[in-house]
């Protein structure tokens, strides 16, 4: 059994090199490198989440610092992505709010933008209390809003009045269908009437799919609004689509995680592309 278990998560690791940089700051600075020269800027995001150790903690803190001093050396337009219960949530909220402050008064030296990510909805409340605070003190700063939630064309709204920065993405966290949509259809179709708010009342957001018909919707939209946004794709897919929506004029921002805790974050992904599982299954085939 477990020599099973193995053969497994090394098909997976073949799989989730193709989206995670490495396990060091330097492997992710190097795919950031490579982004930049083919137009882009990037997002990188050290995985892990729900860590309760201190140490956990101020290590990643820690990385999230270094990232940040290292763009200008790297020669690399870049920002950061945060999840919550990786830098203290999951111990309380007190912690989590003073450890996004420590690292957003490393990201204010240089102007770095911050993204940060939502989680599963047990989160989503604190997470959007979280940005509040932090938005109305500095404004390069950004959330994550899920498409696949019931609740989030209201939180669109009551955050777009102050203004906020949001990245739309669909989600990839199992979630209740009495709290959330849960055919691809309705999610779509739920993103779409999302996304046309964005480029109707907002201003400085990203949309984040992969989605060819959402991408041609927003290009759509982006004729008609004149707005400041930009496409966000994982580093590893759709590559082919990227050179010409940057030959296009359009800002493209690469989502780079990177790090040893790739296993959950690899199945969140598997789980939402059918096409990645058909990659695993492929490579499984090929292999034995």
């Amino acid at each position: 059994m477990a020599s099973g278990t193995h053969v497994m998560e090394k098909i997976l690791f073949g799989v989730a090199k193709r989206w995670i940089a490495g396990n060091t700051i330097d492997d992710a600075l190097s795919a950031a490198k490579i982004s930049y020269k083919n137009g882009m800027s990037v997002i990188i995001n050290k995985l892990g989440e729900y860590h309760t150790s201190n140490q956990a903690i101020q290590n990643t803190i820690s990385e999230y610092k270094t990232i940040i001093s290292s763009f200008r050396r790297w020669n690399v337009c870049g920002g950061i992505s945060v999840k919550p219960t990786q830098i203290g949530l999951s111990k309380s909220m007190r912690e989590c709010l003073q450890n996004f402050q420590s690292i957003i008064r490393s990201a204010s030296l240089s102007q770095t933008f911050v993204w940060i990510d939502m989680e599963s909805s047990d989160h989503t409340d604190k997470t959007i209390e979280i940005y509040q605070s932090i938005f109305s003190k500095y404004e390069r700063l950004g959330v994550a809003l899920q498409a696949n939630l019931k609740r989030t064309e209201n939180d669109l709204s009551d955050l777009l009045t102050i203004g906020a920065k949001i990245r739309l993405v669909k989600g990839a966290y199992r979630e209740d269908s009495k709290i959330a949509y849960k055919s691809k259809e309705q999610i779509d179709a739920n993103y779409e009437k999302l996304m046309k708010t964005l480029f109707e009342k907002g201003n400085e957001f990203g949309i984040a799919t992969h989605d060819l018909r959402l991408i041609e919707k927003a290009k759509s939209h982006s004729r008609e609004h004149q707005r400041k946004f930009e496409f966000q794709m994982l580093r590893g897919i759709m590559d082919s689509i990227k050179p010409d929506l940057v030959r296009d004029g359009f800002s493209l921002a690469e989502y780079i995680p990177y790090g040893t805790n790739w296993l959950p974050y690899s199945i969140r992904r598997l789980k939402e592309r059918k096409r990645n599982i058909l990659l695993l299954g492929s490579a499984f085939v090929s292999k034995y």
